[in-house]
């Protein structure tokens, strides 16, 4: 570093050098500044441009874990609604084999007969409310036709682990009949959505259909269950690696304020250094007048 000759005053030599180190420190003084501002370590590319390429792709995977943390949470909703409507069938299943197991009992007359099957022909019409009301965002959950397959985005990438898929069983529901009674073994005990229950012949045989509906929709709404544990350890699995990636990128693009304010205090005495070492730096020629 070269100091100019004092008796040279066309350059001033030390008052250029001063003011470039002044404006070197200003410079940093306004990065620290900025860092404090915003919370940032980098708050543009030049700053460190590997530290905010890097930044940059965690806070991508950030915002796409969010992203999958919801969908997982409107999966849980989805089961849930559909877990609602099985619930509801279940507590009806179990009324009307209370009711089919008062019809096998002889002591029950012709007009106690008729009234429980107009008790069933009603709770089996509520089932098929149910089934064909049960929907989430306008997709049917028990079609009449087929299996529902949906799948769910529970990850921020294309691959095969990020997509869970889930099928709900379709449960045939027409105005004639409710598939759920499929397995009666005569048709006389149901027929065209109606019950009979005229003798105890046929209460038994509705009583083994009823328990045959309860068995179905039991393994039903354990199969929901299973990916409703599922999603939730997917959640918790989620929520653990989005945190440890947010603290990946903290590392590398937030500023650390102790030390920050560490550096501000020392250029701040620098920048008062400069602008007296710049002062002293202007003056000092006039010392040459002295000769004259």
């Amino acid at each position: 570093m070269g100091f100019g000759d004092l008796t040279r005053i066309n350059t001033n030599l030390q008052s250029l050098q001063a003011y470039t180190y002044l404006q070197r420190t200003n410079s940093e003084l306004g990065l620290r500044q900025l860092r404090l501002a915003t919370g940032s370590r980098i708050n543009r590319a030049e700053d460190d441009s590997a530290g905010y390429s890097i930044a940059a792709k965690l806070k991508a995977k950030i915002r796409g874990q969010e992203q999958a943390l919801a969908n997982i949470g409107d999966a849980k909703s989805l089961l849930t609604v559909a877990e609602g409507s099985l619930n509801s069938i279940m507590e009806i299943l179990q009324t009307m084999k209370e009711k089919v197991v008062q019809a096998a009992n002889d002591t029950m007359g012709a007009e106690e007969r008729d009234a429980i099957e107009n008790q069933l022909n009603q709770l089996t019409a509520e089932i098929g409310d149910i089934l064909n009301a049960t929907e989430f965002n306008g997709k049917a959950l028990f079609s009449a036709s087929s299996t529902v397959s949906l799948g769910f985005q529970v990850g921020d990438s294309a691959a095969a682990q990020d997509n869970f898929n889930v099928k709900i069983e379709a449960i045939a529901n027409t105005s004639a009949s409710v598939g759920l009674f499929s397995s009666v073994s005569q048709a006389s005990v149901f027929s065209n959505g109606k019950w009979g229950l005229d003798t105890v012949a046929q209460a038994t045989h509705a009583l083994q259909a009823i328990e045959a509906a309860i068995q179905n929709v039991a393994t039903r709404l354990g199969k929901i269950g299973d990916y409703q544990k599922r999603l939730s350890f997917k959640l918790d699995n989620l929520a653990t690696a989005k945190n440890n990636y947010e603290a990946a990128r903290s590392r590398i693009a937030d500023a650390d304020f102790a030390y920050e304010q560490m550096q501000l205090a020392k250029l701040q005495i620098l920048q008062q250094t400069g602008v007296a070492a710049l002062a002293q730096a202007n003056v000092a020629p006039q010392s040459v007048l002295q000769l004259f």
